[in-house]
Parts: structure tokens; sequence; C-alpha cells
């Protein structure tokens, strides 16, 4: 990258906290947030056990309850910039969406495109605003797109988010019959969970200017295709994370290593066989290969939410100086084959 992005606002909504900070001291602290649904049932007539956003009502349903999920998220991400101007800031928004799946709101991103500009501050202004419905590699693969513009110069800021909710009714039927949801039966499954979260992102220089503290900065991404997909009868041997995850190393000093990994595992086999391999190929960029922090134990399977809630954690590791170093590598991996990952710097001296 040649110029250097850092990350000046954050913003989250999850089961376990209502913004960044709350989400990030709750998931550290190993607190999950999953309940009984209180009138939905799975086939063995026992209610579904979800991760909900509490602040919304569970008979909240379709566009409104995405909605709801992004409102606040979104504006504690561009807090940062209330008050540094008198002029409105021009910024570029680019949303990560779940892939196409039963359930999922119709035109959904035009209907969430027309909501985000109606509730945009005064003192911003936006430019224009993309999505992609690219599931859980979604939130990491507007970090690459969002260098672009702002390499380009046509915005000062970008503002990037992610997405998902696992809990319409349409949805939780077809993980039930696809064999992913935890449960007795199903050892192997994972817990739907629902989230939003949203960065702030400008040059350094920018960010100087307005005299707005970075609180982590984008070292490098990294983007790959894997081909042998889940609910397929394909072997996965992690080719393709391993392609993104070297991508992403590529911006690595000499002797420079990862020293904490957050990903989205979040119990399926097909994941943790994945991830298995990579480290298994990729065990020399890692201080410690074995060490890595799955958060969907905690506020379940977020989807596209995912790998922009983990920069929310380590901006909030290193404020707090609890991390485990200064370097971080993010990785999410797609239903339908997209692979991202994303190194970060927080070294703050």
């Amino acid at each position: 990258m040649t110029n250097r992005i850092g990350v000046v606002g954050v913003g989250a909504s999850t089961a376990i906290g209502l913004d960044a900070p709350a989400t990030a001291a709750a998931q550290r602290a190993g607190i999950a947030g999953f309940s009984e649904h209180p009138f939905m049932i799975n086939k063995d007539g026992e209610p579904y056990i979800l991760a909900t956003v509490p602040s919304i009502h569970p008979g909240v349903t379709g566009e409104e309850r995405y909605f709801q999920l992004v409102n606040s998220a979104y504006a504690e991400a561009l807090e940062p910039l209330a008050g540094v101007s008198a002029e409105p800031f021009t910024i570029s928004v680019i949303i990560g969406l779940p892939e196409q799946r039963p359930g999922l709101p119709s035109n959904l991103a035009k209907k969430l495109t027309a909501h985000l500009k109606s509730i945009c501050p005064e003192y911003c202004r936006i430019d224009e605003i993309k999505t992609a419905y690219r599931g859980h590699a979604a939130g990491l693969m507007t970090l690459r797109s969002a260098n672009k513009l702002l390499e380009a110069g046509s915005s000062q800021f970008c503002l990037v988010g992610g997405v998902d909710s696992y809990i319409e009714a349409d949805t939780l039927e077809w993980l039930e019959e696809n064999e992913q949801l935890h449960m007795p039966s199903n050892a192997w499954g994972f817990m739907p969970g629902e989230a939003s979260a949203f960065l702030l992102l400008c040059s350094m220089k920018t960010a100087k200017r307005f005299g707005l503290l970075p609180k982590a900065e984008l070292l490098s991404t990294g983007y790959a295709e894997e081909k042998a997909l889940i609910k397929t009868e394909t072997v996965c041997i992690g080719e393709g994370l391993t392609a993104a995850v070297r991508d992403g190393c590529q911006m690595l000093a000499e002797n420079q290593k990862i020293s904490q990994m957050y990903c989205d595992q979040n119990g399926e086999a097909y994941r943790a066989d994945e991830h298995g391999f990579m480290i298994a190929r990729l065990s020399d960029f890692f201080n410690d290969p074995s060490n890595y922090v799955a958060p969907a134990d905690c506020w379940g399977d977020v989807g596209a939410a995912s790998g922009l809630l983990f920069v929310n954690q380590i901006c909030a590791a290193a404020e707090k100086n609890y991390g485990m170093g200064s370097v971080s590598m993010l990785w999410t991996s797609s239903e339908s084959g997209d692979r991202a990952a994303a190194v970060f710097l927080t070294d703050r001296s």
C-alpha cells in the first residue's frame, strides 16, 4: 500500500454489547450472548438457541431488522468527525452483506442504502454507497476497496461496514435442513447470531490534519478463492485460505511475525480443517501458530459482520494494553469461496 491507512472510528452492535467498547469488553471476558428464541422452535420442538441483539424486539423482521442493527454502530463510527470541521466531510460508504440465501430480505442493498443516506449525520455528506453480497468475507473485502478509494483521493474518509442476521425463520429452517445448526444432535454446527460493525478509515496524513487519533493501521489485505466448497462432495485442504493469508503477509517486514489472530471459526468441522491446513503451511509467519481467537463462541456466527468486528477487538486490546502484540492477522471465509485476510498494526509508540 502506497499510502498508510488508519482506523479513526469504530462502531459495533452485537448480542454481547450495544457499542464497540461494550462488545470488546464482553468478548474479552468470555461472556456469551446466547438465549432461547421466545417463539421459534426447531424440528425437535425445542426453541432455537440464538445470539440476538437485545435492544431489537424478536418480532422485528426483514429489512427493518437490518436497519435497527446498523443504526447505532453507523453513528458511533462517524462520531469522531462531529465538531471537527465547519464544512461537512465527504465520505464514501462500502457495506458487506450476506450471501444470497433463504430469508434474506429482497432488495436489501437498495433499501439499506436509502436508509443509511436518510440517517447520515449533518457533519457528513455521502459521496456514494457500494454494497456487496459476499457473506463472511465481505467485511474484510471492503478494506481492499476502501484503500483504492482513499488512494485515488476521491473521498477524505471511507466508511466500511458489515451487517448480518441469521435469525429469520426461513434462514433458520434452511440452516437446520443443511445440518449447520449447533444442536444436541449436531455437535459440529454453529450458533446463529446477528451484528453490525463499521470502521471509519482515512489516510494517516488526513488523520493528523484533523487531529484524529488512529486506533490501528491497515498494513495489508489478502484475497483468494477456495474451489472445494462447504456442502459439496469436495475435500477442502485450505488452499484458498492459505493463499489469502499468504497474500496478506507479503507486506510484513523482515523478521516481523503475526502476534495475534482473529478468525471466523464457528464450530463447523469444515472451517476448523481449512484453518489447520493453512497453519501447517504458514506457521513461520506466526509467533505462536496455535494461538487464535474465534469470537463466535461469544456473539454467535455473525456472517458479514465478522471481519470488521475483529478490528474492534484489536483496537480495544491496544487501547487497554492487553493485546498479545502489535501485529494482528484477521481472516474470514465465505461459503461461496471468497477468502479474505487483513493485517493490522496497533503499535502506538
